[in-house]
């Protein structure tokens, strides 16, 4: 039972992440917030790596990590902070969840994959559900941080394709490990910020940074790598579906936050979109699903290539 209940402890983690965003921006904004939770992030993967049996990478791969971590660490820190900053915690993983329609699209661009039917009907039914959910919000200030949180989903959806030839040489955690070392690199300018929300920064709200960094950042991670190099790979991405729903609720329990009737409909219909892009009709017997971020398979496996799925 230890793989499932990793699995589980990810998912909570990861839709925890959205709250505590909110509650990070109070005292460090979207800047300070950024930096501080890659960097205490990166401190503790770095200090466990020897432990995780995290290798080193191999020269030629530095390019592509530094892609990973400016897209799917840098960039995607800076925008989920600032579009939650007029959005809604669940409202946002909600938008945040539409990260497969860019990486399938990036991925028929670029390395040829088909486009079928399935894959672009998902995607048109995802994007006009985040198109609901961005224009129903009533001020100018709601719409442009709904926008601005569907390009973090496009610069997941960036990290997710980026990181398919990674994952062929390494496992899902190095992976992780890789971009988050890059993100934090990327995102030194934002060091001041940090520095200022330090001293002036409510005691919930440096908690708040801490938990992001030490749980879902970190611990989400190994827990992630753990459950699927364990268990099911199918069952465990499907799994990651879940994160929107438990998002909500923990908003709500921890925030109060109660999503408007039509960013749910928006949500749902986001969320069938992703799901006709991720599931295949073979998922039965193979696992040919999409895999998240930090997604594993135990060593000396061949890895065949995966689109990926978001996380967090």
């Amino acid at each position: 039972m230890k793989a499932p209940l990793a699995i589980t402890a990810t998912v909570v983690l990861w839709a925890s992440a959205f709250p505590a965003v909110r509650v990070g921006l109070d005292g460090y904004g979207p800047f300070g917030l950024s930096i501080l939770r890659l960097a205490v992030a990166s401190v503790a993967l770095l200090a466990a790596a020897p432990l995780l049996g995290v290798r080193l990478p191999a020269r030629k791969d530095l390019p592509l990590i530094a892609l990973c971590g400016l897209s799917g660490m840098a960039a995607y820190q800076l925008l989920l902070n600032w579009g939650e900053v007029h959005v809604p915690a669940g409202t946002a993983s909600l938008l945040v969840a539409t990260a497969p329609v860019f990486s399938a699209g990036l991925a028929a661009i670029w390395l040829g994959e088909r486009l079928t039917g399935r894959k672009i009907v998902g995607s048109v039914v995802a994007l006009a559900g985040s198109a609901l959910i961005a224009v129903s919000g009533g001020t100018v200030q709601y719409a442009d941080a709904a926008w601005v949180l569907l390009a973090a989903a496009a610069v997941q959806g960036v990290y997710h394709f980026a990181t398919k030839p990674l994952l062929r040489k390494y496992s899902g955690l190095e992976v992780a490990c890789y971009a988050i070392w890059a993100g934090t690199i990327f995102s030194l300018p934002l060091a001041p910020d940090a520095v200022r929300g330090l001293a002036h920064a409510p005691l919930g709200s440096t908690l708040a940074v801490l938990f992001l960094a030490l749980l879902p950042s970190a611990v989400g991670f190994v827990l992630w790598g753990y459950g699927v190099a364990r268990y099911s790979v199918t069952v465990a991405t499907a799994a990651l579906y879940l994160v929107p729903v438990v998002a909500i609720a923990v908003s709500y329990v921890w925030l109060g936050e109660v999503p408007r009737p039509i960013e749910l409909i928006g949500g749902a219909v986001s969320i069938a979109g992703v799901v006709l892009i991720s599931v295949r009709k073979d998922q039965a017997t193979s696992a040919t699903i999409e895999s998240p971020p930090g997604g594993t398979e135990p060593r000396g496996r061949p890895r065949p290539a995966k689109k990926e799925r978001q996380l967090r």
